[in-house]
């Protein structure tokens, strides 16, 4: 088979025989079961591959949706551990006690107000319904600019089911400025501040691999925080770390002084109540 074709490149024109460019190799995210395994390795060469749910297996199982399925468990892996970073970040503030200067509404409570009511958790529950109301909705308007396929495609970009790359967040300026928002906003959600708007794909690469590194942790991290605040002692190492206690459903976001709001009572009514 060599000698085929060592003799076919004789008789090959001159121009044919041009050195080939060599094409530039861009890391990119994992869109396949294959290189979803390839990643793994590369993120903890000590553990490898690790896949106790079987997600490469049922990819691979739905050829048509290989790349669908794959890439939404990506993007759910990076985005879930950005929160996780954020909030793991935000236990630690907010347990040693600081919090912004001033009132938090015009009928005068106070951000003090918020932070002496004990931990994290406890400080959610003493938000005022309406403060509640506007975070859980700021959070789904962030999430509806991540998913909007035209806001994507007018960035050179695809959805994340679709071939495009997991993790990817659009800006604010240009097309969702000029057909969604009318007043510009001053930052991005990622990158505010343009530290990596320069970066090589390589860099961009190596910085997205050590982001999910630190997601994983960071997930790790803030479970542990939320476990050993419930229930004292049931997380080895944070034995002796001193968290306040809350005897509250972090799962639940409202609480019977939200009652106000439609439906609360109802899904007070039905929850779960765990002893402890």
């Amino acid at each position: 088979m060599l000698s085929i074709q060592q003799l076919s490149l004789s008789y090959a024109p001159a121009a044919a025989l041009t050195t080939p460019r060599t094409a530039r190799v861009v890391p990119q995210m994992a869109n396949t079961a294959d290189d979803l395994e390839t990643l793994a390795k590369e993120l903890n060469p000590v553990v490898g591959y690790w896949d106790p749910l079987g997600i490469g297996k049922i990819a691979k199982a739905l050829p048509a949706d290989e790349q669908a399925t794959i890439g939404w468990w990506r993007h759910a892996e990076i985005k879930h551990g950005r929160v996780a970073m954020a909030a793991f970040v935000g236990f630690c503030v907010q347990s040693n006690g600081y919090h912004l200067p001033g009132a938090l509404t015009t009928s005068g409570v106070t951000y003090a107000d918020i932070s002496a009511a004990g931990g994290p958790g406890d400080q959610w529950d003493a938000l005022p319904t309406w403060a509640k109301v506007q975070i859980i909705c700021a959070v789904g308007f962030l999430e509806a600019i991540g998913e909007l396929s035209p806001v994507l495609e007018a960035n050179g970009e695809k959805h994340y089911v679709k071939g495009g790359k997991p993790g990817y967040y659009p800006p604010f300026s240009g097309f969702f400025n000029e057909q969604y928002w009318p007043h510009p906003l001053p930052l991005n959600l990622f990158d505010p501040f343009g530290f990596s708007k320069n970066a090589s794909p390589e860099k961009k690469a190596k910085g997205l691999r050590a982001e999910i590194n630190n997601g994983r942790l960071a997930m790790l991290g803030i479970f542990g925080f939320v476990s050993e605040s419930r229930v004292s002692g049931s997380v080895p190492g944070l034995a002796g770390v001193d968290l306040k206690s809350y005897s509250g459903e972090y799962m639940g976001p409202f609480t019977s002084a939200d009652t106000s709001l439609p439906f609360v009572q109802d899904m007070l009514n039905i929850a779960p109540k765990f002893p402890f």
